[in-house]
């Protein structure tokens, strides 16, 4: 995500109860940010043209923190978490939430936990009780435990039927290796098959504690009043003197994957890939010239691959480049999907449009309109509550900080051809490794 973030170092935050202004523009709205006692972090941003508001309770834990062992546990409690409370049972939640035409739901990522909801203004103060009822009381019982992992299950087997979505957690896999990184957000069916109750439970009672939470909310909202309803909803769980968690650093990525290549074997009609390597971490300053590059070689209809593959060849149906971004750590890919007998020209166009790329860099043309595929995209994903509230919690999350949108198109604009140049030449310099999904045998794809 290029929105948000400016550098390694986040400026210090205020102190405990002192609320911050940190953006008023027409693009940016009104937004404030106020650490609560405990270390809970609740930031807001008012948009008056609208009539819902959208309230996420983001939790810095994902994947990214499990062992092995435990692998899925931050996904599966986040099925758990709405089976219900001491004071609340599952139905009573989705009906409470239904009786308002509101939306509730949750996902988890690699280093972060959401949970959310979206609804009419005037029922803000019901989404602030019922999240809050979930995140910090949720009971995860022994049989509530066992009737959700069969849900997990079906959802890795989901996974598993979709060739465009398993080739996914196969690059990643082959990039990190048997990192966190590398390991898939669900799980494995062993790893989930063998989580207890303690397991789950113990990781609730561990990793969600206010300082790892952010609160943000985006609509028709005013702080003042989301702040008196959080302090409501949290009650005693804001005792104390707990400063916020610190901004997750994380490892360095690797220089090189973890092998060469990754397969599974399936009988498909088209050929699933991703060619890719190691990219850049989410802090580094370089990323706004990568994202450049990115939306020029692989991001829209007339990027390079897309109008060299699928326009002038007729190849593919889809093609097209992505950028990742961790701590310390990212990836850069190509994805494509075509039948087997065009998989060599296909891979070999991709790499020999990489090289290119590479050694001569983007024209200025290229840089520009990239430059402005970008910053509409910045611009038009802020037009509902949601990504508003979602940029929001990654800010604060990811990146210790907010940065308001203007300064983002301005960081966009001073980008160079140069700038594009030099991290080309880094990111497709770099040893690359194939994912396939398709009718293949191990032997096959070193041809590939």
């Amino acid at each position: 995500m290029i929105g948000t973030g400016a550098g390694a170092h986040a400026p210090a935050p205020a102190p405990v109860g002192v609320t911050q202004l940190l953006d008023l523009d027409e693009v940016g709205g009104r937004v404030e940010r106020t650490t609560l006692p405990g270390g809970l972090r609740v930031l807001t941003e008012t948009m008056p043209g609208v009539l819902s508001a959208t309230l996420g309770i983001w939790v810095g834990v994902g994947s990214r923190d499990e062992t092995p062992a435990v692998a899925g546990s931050s996904h599966f409690l986040e099925h758990l978490l709405f089976k219900g409370t001491p004071s609340r049972t599952a139905l009573e939640i989705a009906t409470a939430m239904d009786a308002v035409g509101g939306e509730m739901n949750a996902f988890t990522a690699k280093e972060h936990t959401c949970y959310y909801a979206n609804v009419l203004a005037s029922d803000l103060p019901l989404a602030v009780t019922l999240l809050a009822d979930l995140v910090t009381d949720a009971t995860n019982t022994a049989a509530d435990l066992e009737s959700e992992r069969t849900v997990v299950l079906e959802e890795i087997a989901m996974r598993d039927d979709e060739p465009s979505d398993a080739v996914h957690d196969l690059f990643a896999e082959t990039l990190f290796g048997d990192s966190p990184l590398g390991r898939s957000v669900l799980g494995t069916v062993e790893s989930i098959e063998g989580l207890t109750r303690d397991d789950v439970d113990g990781w609730y009672r561990q990793r969600y504690a206010m300082p790892s939470m952010v609160i943000t909310a985006a609509g028709r909202v005013d702080h003042q009043q989301v702040l008196d309803l959080v302090t409501a909803a949290f009650g005693d769980r804001l005792a104390g003197e707990g400063q916020p968690a610190p901004l997750r650093l994380g490892e360095a990525g690797p220089d090189r994957p973890a092998r060469s290549t990754g397969l599974i074997a399936r009988r498909t009609e088209q050929t699933h890939l991703l060619l890719g390597a190691a990219g850049l971490g989410r802090l580094d300053d370089r990323r706004y010239a990568a994202a450049v590059l990115d939306a020029a070689v692989g991001g829209g209809m007339s990027s390079r691959l897309f109008q060299e593959i699928r326009e002038k060849r007729g190849l593919v149906y889809s093609v097209g480049s992505a950028l990742t971004h961790y701590a310390g750590a990212g990836a850069f890919s190509v994805y494509a999907g075509c039948s087997k007998k065009r998989v060599p020209e296909v891979l070999r166009l991709i790499r020999e449009e990489l090289d290119r790329v590479a050694a001569d860099g983007l024209t200025p043309e290229e840089v520009a309109r990239a430059q402005g595929q970008l910053k509409g995209g910045v611009v038009l994903g802020l037009e509902d509550t949601g990504s508003r509230m979602s940029r929001l919690g990654k800010s604060e999350l990811s990146h210790g900080e907010y940065l308001p949108v203007r300064e983002v198109l301005a960081r966009l604009d001073a980008v160079d051809e140069e700038q594009v140049r030099g991290v080309a030449a880094e990111l497709f310099g770099r040893p690359t490794c194939l994912a396939v999904v398709g009718p293949y045998r191990e032997s096959d794809l070193d041809r590939l």
